[in-house]
């Protein structure tokens, strides 16, 4: 029924005239509305074209076959983005997210595609993303199952989890192995990028203060050039205009491959649940309605089925992109739909995605760090909205040990079987959602109230055993 009321109210405030940035159906003027845009499409465009990249070496796939990975990854997560800002029937969250080709799989696709190839990983997408459908039809009826302390956990490990990426990039690379990583000259230009958007973020007014991290990008980049840190190579090798076809690959179907990204694609929906709850608590001030949180989980298991038909790699929400969300509270829809525009723009012509991809690593990881801990606080919003009990804190702090730990230490696991291994040592998240799942299931579900009530029985029945020892 609240459902049924909010729907009939965002129709109505569609029809009016709205220009806020503040509102998810205003609509501001373009030039106020641009650098907002570019801030989300650059702090995202290294992310979407990173695992395309990595699966390309692992499978061994020709130049051709790497630049057609990388084209049609931009291109999906534009029409993704897009999708889910405007929806269509059940499908898309209809919230201020951004949507694309993401990390959270690497770890997944590199292990099947050592194995099986490009054709193994779009097979077993496919059934993944179907999965994925499954999950967003029966949200509704076990949403109960993911409270905040559940989400809250994902959202906060997802944050964590990102500064080792932050501080390889402001290092100068990717992979600690690369030529000049960790060169001084890297953590002059990260450091300049990061207390640019420091000053604009603390000091500057309107569209400036807003546009805080495209700022220091800018700022970064022309440092970068001044530096002669930045490479137009690809730019000039690129095509200026490239229309993707279907099936440019072909699909098997092989079991165990299957196996790993159901599970994945499962765990990455808890993922989707904990940016949308954060989306909509750090952006909006208020709790994910069930209409969007099903929305979201159909739509991202459409794209994810589709997309595996013209060779892109599986779809989520991008935690960076909320972070922005939540720093700014920038929730125009408008905004973010420029942004997902220029991101198709980038797929359909490969020159103008080039020019994306020549912005040094220092540059993004001293823009994109401070989103990153704009993420763990989310996540630390989201679990104080349960109370602090035993319970919950149990729930938070076993589930940060066992995957953070983990992480740390992944030849904890070698002796593991290839598939599980893969599955929970690459990714903080996969372990994190289990155990917050699985001890939100388990354990009781008592109150600080009934606590509080079963510390005062045992103090009362101690004290009345010391006093019956005293009258002996």
């Amino acid at each position: 029924m609240n459902d049924a009321l909010a729907s009939s109210e965002d129709r109505k405030r569609v029809s009016e005239k709205n220009t806020s940035l503040f509102d998810f159906y205003g609509k501001p003027r373009f030039s106020k509305a641009l650098p907002l845009s570019l801030q989300h499409l650059l702090a995202m465009i290294a992310g979407v074209i990173t695992p395309p990249i990595i699966v390309a070496g692992v499978v061994g796939a020709s130049i051709e076959e790497k630049l057609l990975l990388i084209q049609i990854a931009v291109l999906a997560s534009g029409v993704c983005t897009v999708f889910h800002l405007y929806g269509v029937w059940k499908f898309g969250a209809r919230l201020p997210a951004i949507f694309g080709v993401g990390f959270a799989y690497v770890p997944t696709l590199v292990a099947v595609g050592a194995q099986y190839g490009i054709e193994g990983i779009l097979g077993a997408q496919l059934i993944g993303g179907m999965t994925m459908v499954i999950v967003g039809y029966f949200i509704q009826y076990i949403r109960h199952l993911f409270p905040p302390v559940v989400a809250g956990t994902v959202v906060l490990v997802i944050g964590l989890s990102l500064y080792d990426i932050a501080i390889r990039y402001m290092a100068g690379s990717g992979n600690v192995n690369a030529p000049n990583f960790g060169d001084p000259i890297n953590w002059v230009v990260a450091v300049v990028t990061l207390l640019t958007v420091l000053i604009a973020a603390q000091f500057g007014k309107g569209v400036v203060k807003l546009s805080a991290i495209i700022v220091g990008i800018v700022v970064g980049y022309l440092l970068s050039l001044a530096l002669g840190m930045v490479s137009f190579d690809s730019v000039s090798n690129a095509s200026w205009v490239a229309i993707p076809k279907v099936m440019p690959f072909e699909m098997e179907f092989h079991a165990a491959a299957i196996a790993s990204m159901v599970v994945i694609c499962i765990i990455n929906s808890v993922q989707t649940i904990g940016d949308l709850s954060a989306t909509t608590v750090g952006g909006m001030n208020r709790e994910l309605k069930t209409r969007e949180l099903t929305g979201g989980l159909l739509g991202n298991g459409l794209t994810t089925t589709l997309s595996s038909f013209f060779g892109a790699l599986p779809t989520s929400t991008f935690s960076q992109n909320v972070g922005i969300v939540a720093m700014t509270k920038v929730i125009s829809r408008y905004v973010l739909a420029l942004a997902g525009i220029m991101m198709i723009l980038a797929g359909l012509s490969p020159k103008f995605g080039a020019i994306m991809t020549t912005i040094p690593y220092p540059v993004l990881g001293g823009a994109t760090i401070t989103v990153f801990g704009m993420i763990t606080m989310t996540g630390i919003q989201l679990l104080v909205k349960d109370e602090m009990s035993a319970r919950n804190m149990t729930i938070v702090g076993l589930a940060l040990a066992l995957s953070l730990g983990i992480a740390s230490v992944p030849s904890a696991i070698e002796q593991f079987p290839a598939v599980l291994r893969d599955l929970i040592g690459g990714a903080p998240i996969v372990v994190a959602a289990i155990t917050a799942f699985t001890l939100n299931i388990a354990l009781p579900n008592k109150s600080l109230t009934d606590e509080a009530k079963e510390r005062e029985a045992i103090a009362k029945a101690d004290a009345e055993a010391a006093k019956a020892d005293s009258d002996k």
